[in-house]
């Protein structure tokens, strides 16, 4: 079967490898499992990598042991914030050199990877470039959009629906994904096990609802968001969000636009895929496996215990990432220079 994974992730070790090189905060620093620790400052908890994160050409080596046919569609996931921990300026030019690297394995593996771009959003004029550019000029697919703009967690501030309209008019999807910047002291403890379980689905949950409650849904009814994670706490607290946003004041219940949103199946129970599903529908559902945080043998096993019929599994697994996506067939292009040097 042909599989398009919708949540996998790949960094670009000469990325970090220059992040380390970076003085005062935020930095990286090199660790003991053949990754990175990412430093935002001197309070902030640490956003540990390891190696499977940084060898594209492995780690897709791997997928072709799994029986199936998987391609990939990279985000960035928590480290997106980064671009918004800099400068407005110097988070310009990150982000425009991270995406080029984007680009770079999208010409490697045409067909088999596609890739969104990063963009920093503390300032929207430069925002708003990074993403015509990376769009545009670069050929990427979509857009990363952070939790939070660094420690703040407006993510519908009012300067940032231009933002947002640019996003909707260029009908490209943004993968809404946590980046741990915030709910981090309530939740800290347990050798990161609290904020790892409940840290994330929160995060994504509250950016979710702000551009939700701040109209930005109702205002831009085209912007087409992927939510990670089943849509962190959303589905399940459906009903309690209908009956306490009405102050809100917006003209219809919250779950209408919540379901407007999409999701992939990263939660490893069947019963959270299922529910995520049956929510959603299963036209705004997508296969993701969050690799490497998770095992993609384990996301099948979870789902071959749905009992899907043919139909929706070809949706779920393949057809509709292509749809809500818009992945498009790119020709083949000789690899640039420079990724053939990342090896």
């Amino acid at each position: 079967m042909r599989i398009i994974d919708s949540h996998f992730h790949w960094w670009p070790r000469p990325f970090f490898d220059r992040l380390c090189n970076r003085k005062g905060f935020p930095r990286a620093l090199v660790n003991g499992q053949g990754g990175y620790d990412y430093l935002r400052n001197e309070r902030s908890d640490t956003l540990r990598s390891w190696a499977e994160w940084f060898d594209l050409d492995k780690q897709l080596e791997y997928l072709d042991t799994l029986g199936h046919q998987v391609d990939v569609v990279c985000s960035i996931g928590p480290f997106s914030i980064y671009f918004s921990d800099l400068p407005p300026e110097e988070g310009r030019d990150a982000a425009m050199e991270w995406n080029e690297y984007m680009a770079d394995a999208q010409r490697r593996y045409p067909n088999r990877l596609w890739a969104s771009a990063a963009v920093p959003l503390t300032d929207t004029r430069i925002a708003i470039e990074v993403l015509d550019h990376a769009v545009g000029k670069l050929g990427l697919m979509g857009v990363n959009l952070p939790g939070s703009v660094g420690d703040d967690p407006r993510i519908d501030a009012e300067r940032l629906e231009p933002f947002y309209a640019r996003v909707e008019e260029l009908g490209i999807p943004m993968f809404l994904h946590p980046t741990d910047a915030v709910f981090v002291d309530i939740l800290a403890g347990y050798n990161d096990s609290l904020h790892l379980s409940l840290g994330r689905v929160i995060e994504v949950s509250v950016a979710a609802t702000r551009l939700i409650l701040s109209g930005m849904m109702e205002r831009h009814p085209k912007l087409k968001i992927v939510m990670s994670h089943t849509g962190g706490a959303l589905p399940y607290q459906s009903g309690r969000m209908d009956k306490n946003t009405k102050k809100a004041g917006l003209p219809q219940p919250v779950s209408t636009y919540m379901k407007r949103m999409y999701t992939d199946t990263v939660t490893p129970h069947s019963a959270g895929m299922r529910f995520a599903i049956d929510y959603y529908g299963i036209d705004h559902v997508m296969y993701g496996t969050d690799y490497p945080c998770w095992e993609p043998k384990e996301t099948l096993k979870y789902l071959g215990a749905l009992n899907l019929s043919a139909a929706d599994q070809q949706k779920l697994f393949y057809d509709n990432a292509r749809r809500i996506l818009n992945l498009r067939d790119h020709s083949v292009v000789k690899p640039s220079k420079t990724l053939e040097a990342i090896g």
